[in-house]
């Protein structure tokens, strides 16, 4: 379906692109360790207000917030936007928004917040069109390319499910969740 609506061909051949980016994350490993002790929320905006309002919204939804935040317009000069509170996360936000390289895709690194304490006022700006995760997993962006651009198709955060929780996982979720304030 894909091939004949977008007239879009793989490059090259799945097992060979594995193989690619295998290589890749072992001989880069300094550029996603950078991340991996932090969050990301990955998502699609259209218009570069975002980066002033993302701004906004985030100083004043948490105090003192850290973050690193990078939007990649998708005409005119086609710059890679950025702002933020903290030089090492907005770099690495940039970074990550260079090698994803998808027109109005975002990329914010928190290190002394997490996506839940955010995300609403996120969805609340009028420029934003979605989320696509919000994880401190590590991440792959997967990426298509056609004759107009480059588009997030989607996000592979974490693994998947062992087994389905038992009364005793629950016991665990609810205390913790209460433990750290989320629930009452």
């Amino acid at each position: 379906k894909i091939k004949k609506e977008l007239r879009w061909e793989p490059q090259i051949k799945f097992e060979e692109g594995l193989k690619k980016m295998i290589l890749w994350y072992q001989k880069n490993q300094t550029w996603w360790k950078n991340i991996k002790n932090d969050n990301i929320i990955i998502g699609q905006s259209h218009f570069i207000k975002t980066v002033e309002d993302v701004h906004e919204a985030l100083v004043t939804a948490v105090p003192n917030i850290k973050f690193g935040f990078a939007f990649c317009e998708a005409s005119g000069p086609r710059l890679v936007r950025f702002c933020g509170t903290d030089e090492k996360l907005i770099n690495t936000a940039v970074k990550n928004a260079q090698k994803i390289a998808a027109g109005h895709s975002f990329v914010l690194i928190l290190s002394n917040a997490f996506p839940i304490n955010i995300l609403k006022k996120l969805r609340e700006l009028d420029e934003i069109v979605g989320i696509y995760a919000a994880s401190s997993n590590r991440m792959q962006v997967i990426v298509a390319k056609t004759s107009y651009g480059r588009a997030i198709v989607g996000v592979v955060d974490g693994q998947p499910p062992l087994d389905v929780e038992k009364e005793k996982d629950i016991r665990e979720r609810k205390d913790f969740l209460r433990k750290i304030g989320y629930k009452l």
